[in-house]
């Protein structure tokens, strides 16, 4: 896409970042979230239609209910071909470490704690099942890999070497600190946060470790409703989950993905829309 006063620089899976062509807002980037939706590492088709402009409305909820700097810049306005689904961000020196905090066991963790016993090394109680409430929240981090590649648990230790034990226990402190506050207030949605993941920067114009990227959306977080949640139901979410499901019923993950059913792409947007009405009534 072309916007007019700025060039594209970079096309992720799900976001395109564009620089204004005015040297003096060289320290801001404009993040466009895009409607392509990502799974298994792949983008799929079609684009789930108001998936970019959710994920902008819900990270800037959350930005708004947080005390925590962020990487939010109003500088320069939004160009108005964009304005519903992009953010104007101040670039920041960003952490290798995907800041991932769980509440409850599910995903990749259950997977883990299945062979280990643990998750990221961290011992966890026997005999717990998929979906169970974890005694206290854990920091499980990640290591941020390059693109297409897949992120890699790591221990807090590998986190301590990546950035220095200053860093990495503000890290830490700093994400569990917004997964309680985010829980609870999730919570007087019915909405339970089974886990997310947040990453941060270092801001070098003021020096100040700063919450960047995108925050408790569906694409980052795993929502769940909470009276099914209480009746035992444990594998639905508010997110991408349900084309998940249907691509390991009907793809082998080597051939060209086959594209998405109607009813897939339907149903995901409305889980999207969903999630943000829930959320704005808080």
């Amino acid at each position: 896409m072309e916007i007019p006063g700025f060039k594209h620089v970079y096309s992720g899976k799900v976001r395109d970042l564009y620089r204004s062509e005015d040297q003096a807002f060289d320290h801001l980037v404009l993040v466009v979230a895009s409607d392509r939706i990502s799974a298994f590492d792949t983008v799929h088709s079609p684009e789930i239609p108001g998936k970019g402009e959710n994920l902008t409305k819900m990270t800037n909820f959350w930005f708004q209910k947080l005390d925590i700097p962020n990487h939010l810049s109003h500088e320069l306005e939004i160009p108005e071909v964009v304005s519903k689904r992009a953010v104007m961000a101040k670039k920041l020196d960003m952490f290798p470490v995907e800041c991932v905090v769980r509440g409850y066991i599910s995903g990749s963790g259950w997977t883990e704690y299945l062979e280990t016993g643990a998750i990221c090394g961290q011992e966890l109680p026997e005999g717990l099942q998929f979906g169970d409430r974890l005694p206290y929240p854990i920091f499980t981090p990640a290591f941020k890999a390059e693109l297409g590649e897949k992120d890699e648990n790591i221990s807090f230790a590998r986190v301590v070497e990546l950035v220095g034990s200053d860093i990495a226990e503000r890290l830490r402190d700093l994400s569990l600190q917004i997964f309680i506050t985010a829980s609870q207030l999730a919570s007087k949605a019915g909405l339970v946060l089974a886990d997310t993941k947040f990453e941060f920067g270092n801001d070098p114009r003021t020096n100040i470790l700063t919450l960047g990227d995108e925050v408790l959306t569906p694409d980052s977080s795993r929502y769940w409703d909470q009276a099914l949640w209480e009746q035992g139901v444990r594998d639905q979410s508010f997110d991408k989950q349900g084309v998940r499901n249907w691509l390991l019923e009907n793809w082998d993950q080597k051939s060209t993905p086959p594209r998405l059913p109607d009813g897939i792409v339907t149903g995901t947007a409305a889980k999207y829309e969903e999630l943000y009405q829930r959320l704005i009534s808080i």
